[in-house]
């Protein structure tokens, strides 16, 4: 009989505080009880897949979003004015990592990246305070597949005259996104790769 593991609010222990290599462990079990499933997956790539891994149910969880704030900030370079992120995935995200850079006293501006240009008022495609030009910004994103979306999102900060200096990602889904970013000449850089994902989730299962 498969053993489901514990909540994340079950866990004694405190986000805020705890360290960041006992946090990492924690938020890798969280994406397995909550995020990842096996199956039969139709992705917005149009890929089919045998598993499928829902970024937004560990970066919306209530303490989610915490230790994903945590765990991206220490990455940020030091150059880096403000982190961005193309809607829907990244928005928790970004946000995560603004508030916790706040609270240890560090300055990162947050940008959202429309799909498609707001529709009235200014019809930006960038949301967020405006930055001065040439301003070094770090993509972050939930979970890479092909690469496709946090490029989108470097196109457009791009051509808003900002300099992008990398990729955070939560998750590698190892399907050609790393790839990309190299051949764009982007350093790039996952938390977890899906291997480690389902190594884990297979490990707790058995239990």
């Amino acid at each position: 009989m498969t053993k489901t593991p514990p909540l994340f609010t079950e866990f004694p222990v405190a986000i805020a505080t705890l360290d960041l290599n006992s946090l990492r462990q924690h938020l890798l079990d969280l994406f397995c009880q909550v995020a990842y499933k096996e199956g039969e997956f139709l992705l917005s790539s149009g890929q089919m897949s045998p598993y499928y891994i829902n970024g937004k149910q560990v970066t919306l969880h209530p303490w989610g979003g915490l230790a994903v704030g945590r765990i991206l900030q220490p990455l940020i370079p030091p150059e880096t004015i403000a982190v961005a992120g193309l809607t829907l995935g990244a928005d928790p995200i970004v946000s995560a990592v603004n508030v916790v850079a706040a609270m240890e006293g560090r300055s990162l501006a947050a940008l959202i990246i429309r799909k498609e240009a707001k529709g009235h008022g200014t019809r930006a495609y960038i949301e967020g305070n405006p930055l001065p030009e040439g301003s070094v910004i770090t993509v972050l994103e939930d979970v890479v597949t092909t690469g496709g979306s946090a490029m989108k999102a470097v196109d457009r900060l791009r051509d808003a005259g900002y300099q992008v200096n990398g990729i955070l990602a939560l998750v590698d889904r190892q399907q050609g996104g790393a790839e990309l970013y190299q051949q764009a000449g982007i350093p790039y850089q996952s938390v977890f790769s899906i291997p480690e994902i389902q190594a884990r989730w297979r490990e707790l299962h058995a239990q």
